[in-house]
This record gives structure tokens, sequence and C-alpha cells, in this order.
């Protein structure tokens, strides 16, 4: 009797072993969707193109609402260039398309992939797309981010063009055109609206959710990359660790991961946790450290991108590092509004609103504020926008005095508290340690879209 109740056991093992593995295999299977123009096919890889001063970044959120609605996130990729001082030809960039759109075909076997370009981005791709039959027929789909008009499709791929504030009129010929009057240029790329546009013109139908799907566990990978040109950090440690909500100090003395930082600055995975806060230290050779925070990842994310400067040059040039002071760029990818009566956005450090009509007007189109003590007299001044950032686009200036420690290890919290329009007057705030400028720089980045998310419909 016993022996056959072990074998009746056994073989209903058997049976939930073979069941589990049949689960396994058809969970690994790429979903299926139907594709525009009708019939089922695997979904085809993406390839966003950034524009001016941009990077990667810029497509970060879409892609996570992507995979929110079954695109698998090794399907989805960005091209980072050098869009800042131009150091790359046209063809340098055309080259390494060729090779990204090669690589996601042969991985994926899809026939065709989907690209997206947005503002100088747009100009690059239309150039991509005319300039020979091949490249064309590659490519399934186009879409035009708030950027260069065209009279007719670029090399005759089905188009889907997406404008925004100020651009009423533009339009690209023989193509669907979507116009977001109140949404201004980089807002128009990371919005829901066009993310439903987008996914509705790839698949043929709308998206189960515009939200993102939260995960208890997330893994995190990216690049670690000199702004504006987006070469990678190579002479460098990436060290990453989970810190305090209330303060920014770090939970435990020795980093959650360590990463070198070497060819094109590419780090990761990192298993971590949905709802903390991580910060991402990225430490020279000099010992001076560049501390990246975020708000929670709650999704998983293939595309984060830590925008830092050379040692010597580049951004650093414009800010005046002390021992005395705490200095930090204030990064949103979504334009910060600060002469819209009603619809503004407010950001606080240590209490004091740096998005005024004079240093965020609308017209300036700020995604990222760099906040200073700008001739390190110990004072703020927040009346006018500083002189130096006036001729960069989407960056300002803010005056403003945050003292330091004065010495390597702070002592103290910045408080940092985003208000954002469209938000519903929710507030996040972000505490960072009051670190001194002269050896360590502060970066925060607050989600282009709020959080807090709802899981897709079943």
């Amino acid at each position: 009797m016993n022996d056959v109740r072990v074998g009746s056991w056994g073989r209903r093992a058997w049976w939930v072993a073979v069941l589990a593995l049949v689960v396994c295999v058809v969970a690994a299977i790429p979903p299926v969707r139907a594709a525009a123009g009708g019939g089922d096919a695997p979904l085809r890889p993406i390839v966003f193109v950034h524009g001016f001063f941009g990077s990667g970044a810029q497509f970060e959120t879409q892609a996570k609402r992507f995979t929110s609605n079954g695109y698998p996130a090794e399907a989805i990729a960005v091209l980072d260039y050098d869009s800042g001082f131009g150091i790359e030809t046209e063809e340098d960039v055309f080259a390494r398309l060729d090779e990204l759109v090669a690589g996601l075909l042969a991985e994926t076997g899809a026939d065709r992939v989907d690209l997206l370009g947005h503002s100088l981005g747009t100009r690059l791709m239309q150039t991509y797309l005319r300039s020979s039959p091949e490249r064309a027929a590659r490519v399934a789909h186009y879409v035009n981010l708030d950027g260069a008009p065209s009279d007719d499709p670029p090399g005759g791929v089905t188009t889907l063009a997406v404008w925004g504030q100020g651009n009423d009129d533009q339009q690209i010929g023989g193509a669907e055109n979507a116009h977001f009057p109140d949404q201004t240029h980089t807002q128009v790329v990371t919005s829901p609206e066009t993310f439903e546009e987008i996914y509705t013109f790839f698949t043929g139908e709308e998206p189960e959710t515009t939200k993102l799907a939260p995960e208890r566990n997330v893994e995190l990978a990216g690049r670690a990359i000199i702004f504006p040109e987006n070469s990678g950090v190579a002479d460098g440690e990436l060290e990453i660790y989970e810190v305090d909500a209330e303060t920014g100090e770090r939970v435990r003395e020795r980093p959650d991961a360590t990463f070198p930082l070497e060819g094109d600055g590419s780090w990761g995975p990192f298993e971590a946790r949905g709802k903390k806060r991580y910060e991402f230290a990225i430490v020279r050779p000099d010992a001076s450290t560049h501390h990246l925070y975020y708000e929670p990842f709650i999704r998983s994310d293939s595309w984060v991108r830590l925008l830092t400067s050379p040692v010597e040059g580049g951004i650093n040039a414009l800010l005046n590092p002390t021992d005395e002071n705490s200095g930090m760029a204030v990064i949103r990818y979504k334009e910060w509004w600060g002469d819209q009566e009603g619809a503004n956005d407010v950001l606080e450090i240590d209490g004091e609103n740096v998005i005024t009509p004079e240093i965020a007007p609308l017209e300036k189109r700020a995604i990222a504020i760099f906040a200073f003590d700008e001739e390190n007299d110990g004072q703020t001044d927040l009346s006018g926008p500083m002189a130096r950032f006036d001729g960069l686009p989407f960056l300002a200036g803010a005056d403003i005095f945050v003292p330091s420690s004065g010495s390597a290890e702070p002592d103290d919290t910045i408080s940092v508290v985003s208000t954002p329009r469209g938000g519903g007057g929710r507030v996040v705030t972000m505490s960072v340690p009051n670190w001194t400028s002269s050896m360590d720089r502060i970066s925060i980045q607050f989600s282009d879209h709020v959080q807090g998310a709802r899981r897709a419909r079943s």
C-alpha cells in the first residue's frame, strides 16, 4: 500500500514538474500582439534617437511604459550620440545606428524596427531614412517628435509626427500628425499622451495602461556619461548605496554594489528594491565624487543615464565650487515653468523656491536647474537668472547659498521639495547630505511623471 502511494505521488510530481517547465518556456517567449496593419507578429524592436543636449534619458519613462504593456526590455534601445559639441560626424552616427539596428534584428528575429527621433534627432533620422532604400527598408514605423517638418514621410516610411507648443501649423505631409499645444518641447517626448499615440501607431491597438506597473524587485542598468557629448566615463568607479529617505544618508557604510567604469561607461545590472531610494556615486581618480539621487525606481530600468562632467572642464567650468557651500543640479525631463500663473512648478531648496519667472520662464524650456552660490558671497539672490546660462538651451541657474559641512563628511541635510504642475498638489521631497562642492557634486533627478502608478488592467 505504501509503495502504491509513493508511486502515485511520484507520478503527480513528475506531471507538476513538466507543467512548470512548460509554463517557464511559454513565459520566456516574447509577447505576441497584433502589429499595425493586422495579423499576429512579434512586437518589433524600438530605437530612440535624442535631440540637442539630450541623451537616452529622455526615453527612460516611455521605455518603462512599453515594458508595462508587454514589450521585452531587451527590444528597446536608445542611441546616445554627441549632440553638444559635434565631435561625431553624421555618418559616424548613421554607422552606429546601422550596427544597432542589425544587432536588434538578429537578436529578436523581427523583420524591421520602429524608430523615433526628437528635436535635432528628427533631422538626423529624416536624413538617415532618405540616405538609402536599404536603411528605410529596415524601419517599419517612424515617429518624428517635435522636430523638423517635411513635405512627405522620410524614405517613404509610415510616419507619425507629434508636435508640442508653438508648432500648431507644423506637419509632415502624408503622415499622421498629433498636436499637443499645452505641452513643451521635452514634455512632448515623455508625456503619457504621447506614449498612447506612439503605442497605438506601432501596434494598431491602444495600450493597456499609460502608467508604470510597479514591481517589488527591480533590475537597474545604464551608462555613466559625460554631458553633453555622451561619451562614457572611462576613468572611475560607480558605487551604489541605499539611502535613508528622510536624510539621504547611506544606510550602510559599504556600497550595495560597485561597478568599474570603463569604455562606454556601462554599468549593471543592479538588483534593487522598488520602494527604496538610492545614491549613485561616481568616484573619479582624484577622489572627487558626483552623487546622483533619484526617486524610487518602481519598475526595472535599463536606460538610466548618469550625467556627469570631466574632472576638469565641461559644465564644471560654469560652477564655483568651494569648501563653504553645497551646489547641485536638479533635473526633470519635463520643463520647469515659473511664469505661468496657475500652472507653475515649485522647487524649494532649503525653503527657497527657485522656479521664478526670471529664472525659469516657459520660453527658457529649462529641464535642469543649477543651484549654487554664484559669487561665493554667502548670499542668496533669486531676483534674476544667472548670465552664464543665458545662451545655453534647457539649462538655468539659481544663485542660492546652501552651507556645506566644510569637510569631507556632511553634517546636515538639504531638503529639496518639488510640487509639480499637473500633479494635483502632490509634493515630492528629496533629502540629500550637504556635501561640500569643492570635491563633491550633487545631482537630483525628479520623475517626469507622477509616481504611485496603478497596476495595468488584467
